[in-house]
Formats: C-alpha cells, structure tokens, sequence
C-alpha cells in the first residue's frame, strides 16, 4: 500500500510539471508567433533595404515612456509616391483618406502593474535589438524575448541597474 501511494505521488508530481512545462509553452508561443496585421508591414524592407532607423518611425522612443506606432501621415510622407501600386501601400492610402489611425495588433505587451519607460532605457544606451531582436531581418514583426520578470532582472544584474521592486512595479 505504501508503495502504491509513493508511485502514486510521483506520478502526480510529474503530471504537475508536465502542466506547467505546457502552460509556460502555450505563454511563450502566444508571444512568438506574429500576430496578424491590418497591414503587411515588412521591417526587413524599411531597416535594411530603405536604411531607416527605429526612430524615423517609432520618434517618441528617446523622450516618452511608449515607442509609440507612427501615424499614417508619416508612412504617407513616402508612400505618397513610392510603390503606389502595391495592394498593401493602397489599403494604406485608404487609411490616411478615410483619416483613420491604423489599429496594429500589439505585439510587445507588458501587464499594467509593470512600469517600463523607453525613455529611461535609450538614455542609458539599450539598443531597440536588445529587446526587440533583429527587426531590421524581419518581415513580419514578432516578440523574440520573453519579456519576463526574470528576463528583465538577468538584464539589470548584468548591467548594474536597480533591481528594487518599486522601480518596475508602481
């Protein structure tokens, strides 16, 4: 009988991280895969071919808590009159004629108890890459980092940043 409850427990440990092990799995694929877009925006065309830089889209990085999604007027600012047959560059002008924001499905999204400034982060020198991953060979955009407690903290240790609870978390 003890034997059998010993077997028993082990297997019901097991099973416990079995669950875990998937639920972990489903959160981290939930983020991996790119979500679907309203527009098909390859970064891999604008970074490495065209040469722009996160902020030429993404301006408010360096002085706002939020990167901030461009408006369409600044992706109009070339489409305008580059690549005007494209079906996607035409889904784009209906946008800005229609005078309507783009609503981007959100791909780097942290709880609302976590207070992360972008702001802080450029000023001390973190490069987009070091969260963001290689945007520039991307075609559609995908969160390439847990973003995680645990990830963010091996990211303070390692460069001395506080690990103070209140700092992260108002």
């Amino acid at each position: 009988m003890k034997k059998l409850l010993t077997v028993s427990l082990i297997y019901a440990y097991f099973g416990v991280i079995i669950v875990v092990i998937g639920g972990l799995r489903a959160y981290w694929n939930k983020y991996k895969a790119p979500p679907d877009q309203p527009i098909n925006f390859p970064h891999q065309i604008h970074v490495t071919k065209v040469g722009l830089k996160c902020f030429f889209c993404h301006s408010n990085a360096d002085k706002s808590i939020h990167a901030t999604v461009p408006p369409v007027s600044r992706c109009m600012s070339c489409h305008k009159a580059v690549a005007t047959d494209r079906p996607e560059i035409q889904k784009l002008t209906g946008y800005w004629k229609e005078k309507r924001p783009i609503q981007w499905a959100q791909v780097h999204k942290l709880p609302d108890f976590v207070y992360f400034s972008h702001k802080r982060h450029m000023k001390k020198g973190v490069a987009c890459e070091t969260c963001h991953g290689q945007v520039g060979a991307m075609m559609k955009m995908r969160r390439v980092r847990s973003l995680t407690m645990g990830w963010c903290i091996s990211c303070h240790r390692l460069h001395q940043a506080s690990t103070d609870c209140a700092t992260c978390h108002k």
